[in-house]
């Protein structure tokens, strides 16, 4: 199993780091070692000083696929969920400068929450206009819509089939929205999808 992450994917979000709008999807991975472990907390790594969280739409993939033509993409996910790519900003920033990968920054171990359980899509909706959002210490953080993403569902699962052979378990996160914020000590994050609470993490 792959996580199949999706940087820059919401204008405001690349507003907020002043990045680059890019041409087409920015890719990277995410090894199954950096899946968060159900019911444990978020223990933000000693070598980092500023984790932000990212509230992402998680994607499921239910068969084999590659080369996937856009039209019948969606014939390869039934479920969606929620999830946060946790990234040592500090650390990528100095991978940046230097021109140097950054998989140290968004790979590490815990930095993939994955929601528990995913909501059949069926009951979801309008999948192109999915509201979610992410919560810190009860407070509105993120708020999310799939709407504004400059690539939607399916168009993703086409394009990174074109690269990497999809699989039966593998996840794809589709991008944060703005709201990005660092982590402390004792914050409870929150996340929700179409008003359901996806999961509940501790930061120690």
């Amino acid at each position: 199993m792959k996580i199949i992450c999706i940087g820059r994917n919401y204008t405001e979000h690349i507003a907020e780091l002043e990045n680059e709008k890019p041409a087409e999807p920015v890719v990277f991975l995410k090894p199954d070692t950096s899946i968060l472990l159900h019911k444990q907390p978020f223990f933000i790594p000693e070598w980092t000083n500023d984790v932000h969280h990212e509230v992402e739409v998680v994607v499921k993939i239910n068969r084999i696929g590659k080369y996937i033509e856009p039209q019948f993409a969606h014939k390869y996910y039934d479920e969606v969920g929620l999830g946060i790519d946790f990234t040592a900003r500090d650390v990528q920033s100095n991978c940046k400068k230097k021109g140097l990968p950054w998989e140290k920054a968004k790979a590490f171990d815990g930095a993939a929450v994955v929601s528990r359980d995913f909501i059949n899509k069926e009951n979801l909706g309008d999948l192109d206009n999915l509201k979610f959002q992410l919560y810190k210490n009860e407070q509105l953080q993120q708020d999310g819509d799939t709407s504004h993403m400059l690539w939607k569902i399916d168009e993703l699962i086409a394009y990174v089939s074109q690269y990497f052979t999809l699989k039966i378990g593998d996840l794809i996160f589709t991008g944060t929205p703005a709201g990005v914020s660092r982590v402390q000590e004792n914050d409870v994050l929150t996340g929700t999808l179409a008003g359901h609470e996806m999961f509940r993490i501790k930061v120690k």
